[in-house]
């Protein structure tokens, strides 16, 4: 039903410098997650389960590999009108430069929106993980005859002042917008949320960052070139001039801005139960079709590890940890609290066994990682020891950068032998 009416668009986020070192080869869409995925595929995934199948992704910065990873992944039947685009920020004879913010980017990608018919844009972040049907936020929007819809999460005190909050009316119109506010004003700000809700403390109402608009309303707010957030200029700007309803949600979310809470995130699906779903095949998270074989582990004690495909593991131990595809890890390493992207490619037997590579991709032998990522195609060479936590002051260096106590060995990195951290 929605496919013929909405026009998907997806925020890749300016240069994703919090989330630096990871972004400082790839655009912020295109960080690899859960040992297997790309961020990108979170938002993209959400749109195809809730039958929303023409999509763009806004993007400036490095976005060779969310182009590869795009191309390769999202292939539509020639009969269909499906698609996902990546646009680039481009410069034409009435732009110089590049997007300002997020407005900016729908404001001056507009003309290739205006090709399509549709008659709602749903307009994401591409740095969010979080499963949600999108669906039942259009038939509110709908229902509802609101211009503009807002996606909003209950919140506790401590989490509000991060966040835009805002109030609504007793028809879930929102009548008031407040940005990060001071903890002293919140208990103005609270809202009428679900029992369960308000037992746990979360009763103020937090911007997600998912918007619906009307495709006339948008195009008219685009006119004016002095908006360029929609957070911080076009919603509260709106608020008094349109009907723009919020849309409550209790499930699962997370903003991945920084290296914290994109780790967080990553080591919170090694849980028993993970608040992010990878195992319902209704909300089944797409990404690309790899021919990889099953992954090979000896003598190797498992506790809370996620484990992906084509990997060779020999290590000791590996606790509350995510191993990426292709991985190898050495003889008697241990590996705790740790996100190891993997690797794109294998070395060749013939390249180990005639000792071509000094040092192999991967983990080494009698190796010791804590509270560390990894990212792609690294080569940690035997007994180094990475050892990630508060004791450590940030830093950075060519081949590993510490922000909040989590060492980040940078893409392609190659850690000596016996080197400590």
């Amino acid at each position: 039903m929605f496919d013929k009416k909405v026009l998907a668009i997806i925020l890749g986020g300016g240069q994703g410098s919090r989330l630096y070192p990871l972004t400082e080869t790839r655009s912020k869409p295109a960080v690899p997650i859960a040992g297997k995925y790309r961020l990108v595929d979170i938002p993209i995934s959400n749109c195809i389960n809730s039958e929303i199948k023409r999509m763009y992704v806004l993007t400036q910065f490095n976005s060779a590999s969310l182009n590869r990873h795009i191309k390769n992944t999202y292939h539509f039947s020639f009969f269909s009108k499906a698609f996902v685009d990546v646009l680039a920020a481009e410069q034409t004879p009435d732009n110089k430069g590049w997007f300002q913010g997020t407005a900016d980017a729908v404001r001056q990608s507009m003309h290739h929106f205006l090709r399509h018919d549709f008659e709602y844009a749903l307009i994401l972040s591409g740095d969010q993980l979080y499963q949600m049907d999108f669906r039942k936020m259009l038939h509110a929007h709908i229902e509802s005859k609101a211009e503009i819809s807002i996606a909003t999460l209950p919140v506790k005190a401590k989490e509000a002042t991060e966040f835009g909050i805002l109030k609504t009316d007793n028809k879930n119109f929102i009548s008031s917008f407040i940005e990060k506010p001071e903890a002293k004003l919140l208990p103005d700000w609270t809202s009428e949320v679900s029992s369960e809700m308000k037992k746990e403390g979360r009763e103020y109402l937090a911007s997600m960052g998912i918007y619906i608009f009307n495709r006339d309303l948008l195009f008219k707010l685009m006119e004016n070139p002095d908006t360029v957030d929609f957070g911080k200029e076009i919603i509260p700007q709106s608020i008094s001039k349109h009907k723009v309803l919020s849309y409550q949600y209790e499930g699962y979310w997370t903003d991945i801005g920084n290296i914290d809470s994109f780790f967080d995130a990553n080591l919170g699906l090694t849980d028993d139960i993970p608040k992010f779903d990878l195992y319902d095949k209704n909300k089944r998270v797409y990404t690309r079709a790899r021919m990889l074989p099953t992954s090979k582990i000896s003598g190797t004690t498992l506790n809370k590890t996620v484990i992906a495909e084509g990997c060779i593991i020999h290590a000791a131990k590996i606790e509350r940890s995510v191993i990426g595809i292709r991985s190898r890890i050495g003889n008697e390493s241990t590996v705790i609290n740790t996100y190891m992207m993997g690797n794109d490619y294998y070395e060749t037997l013939e390249e180990i066994s005639k000792n071509k590579i000094k040092i192999l991709k991967g983990i080494g032998e009698r190796c010791f990682i804590k509270n560390a990522i990894i990212d792609k195609n690294c080569c940690i060479g035997d007994d180094v020891r990475i050892n990630g936590g508060p004791h450590l002051k940030d830093t950075e260096t060519d081949t590993y950068a510490v922000k909040d106590g989590i060492v980040v060995v940078k893409k392609g990195a190659v850690i000596p032998k016996g080197f400590v951290i």
